[in-house]
């Protein structure tokens, strides 16, 4: 059983508003989302873009819920853009997040991703990065890691995504290899692991020490089936429904969450599954989430 004062449980607002395909959800309020996630069970929320910008309105809403924020995406651009110009944007993401308490930052690095292309493959056509162009994300991501840490007293989490420079195995151990643990933490996601044939829990043993945040998404196998028999996009995977939450799909979570309580995790579980809501209606699957979670871990 997992230990209720080392571990938080949140929810991503993707589930009721999709971030890459606005109309999965449209007509899905903030307010909606919040009660929703507060209704299910969870205490933690990541941000949407719905989400007020204006923090006493944002906190007003959360707080009647009891919901905080845990966590908000950064596309980073270390390989494509000027450090300086990436710097400023995230420390404008830093001092919202300060302000409203979160704890962590996720950052993925965007350039060159092929996430949000709509007509282009998942599958083999990610872009990879060649040796100077690792070096200056390597040390890019060390830079803003410090930052965070330093001048925020935030985590850099890094989020490892279908799509971009470090998706797999290999590139994630390049990255965890080459760049500096007391500043740059793993944002560990079962789903992307598993999507991209990457076993999740050899990945949390091996990295365990330097996760910091977690999402947890589960995958049904058929659908990442049709999206690489078919050379469909990671956007038509999401419409067709190739993520689900924890319990629904062809992850086994219990030793994934043996391995959490093993080495004493300190921090949020997130249940981050985008799916069409017309087909899978938000509170239900939020609440399905919660009661699996609840039943396989005790909290």
């Amino acid at each position: 059983m997992l230990d209720q004062n080392k571990i938080k449980l949140g929810i991503a607002p993707i589930a009721w508003t999709n971030d890459d395909l606005p109309d999965l959800g449209s007509e899905n309020t903030f307010e909606q989302c919040v009660s929703e996630m507060a209704l299910a069970g969870f205490t933690g929320s990541e941000i949407g873009n719905k989400y007020p910008k204006d923090l006493t309105v944002l906190k007003k809403a959360l707080d009647l819920r009891g919901i905080e924020i845990c966590n908000q995406w950064f596309s980073s651009f270390l390989i494509s853009r000027p450090f300086a110009q990436v710097e400023d944007a995230f420390r404008q993401q830093l001092m919202f997040l300060k302000a409203v308490g979160a704890q962590v930052i996720g950052v993925s690095e965007q350039s060159y991703s092929v996430q949000g292309m709509q007509n282009t493959p998942i599958f083999g056509q990610k872009p990879k990065m060649n040796d100077v162009e690792w070096k200056t994300f390597c040390e890019g991501m060390d830079k803003l890691g410090r930052i965070a840490w330093q001048d925020y007293e935030i985590q850099l989490t890094f989020h490892h995504h279908m799509g971009t420079v470090v998706q797999d195995a290999d590139e994630v151990k390049r990255m965890m290899e080459n760049t500096n643990p007391d500043y740059v933490h793993l944002l560990y996601d079962t789903g992307h692991f598993a999507y991209c044939d990457v076993d999740p829990l050899d990945m949390f043993q091996k990295y365990s020490g330097r996760i910091r945040h977690i999402h947890l998404k589960d995958i049904r196998r058929k659908i990442v089936d049709e999206v690489k028999n078919n050379n469909k996009s990671f956007l038509d995977g999401v419409r067709l429904g190739t993520f689900t939450v924890p319990g629904d799909g062809v992850i086994d979570f219990e030793p994934i969450f043996a391995e959490i309580e093993k080495c004493r995790y300190s921090g949020y579980m997130v249940v981050e599954a985008e799916q069409d809501p017309a087909k899978a209606n938000s509170l239900e699957y939020a609440i399905k989430a919660r009661q699996y979670i609840k039943q396989k871990t005790g909290l």
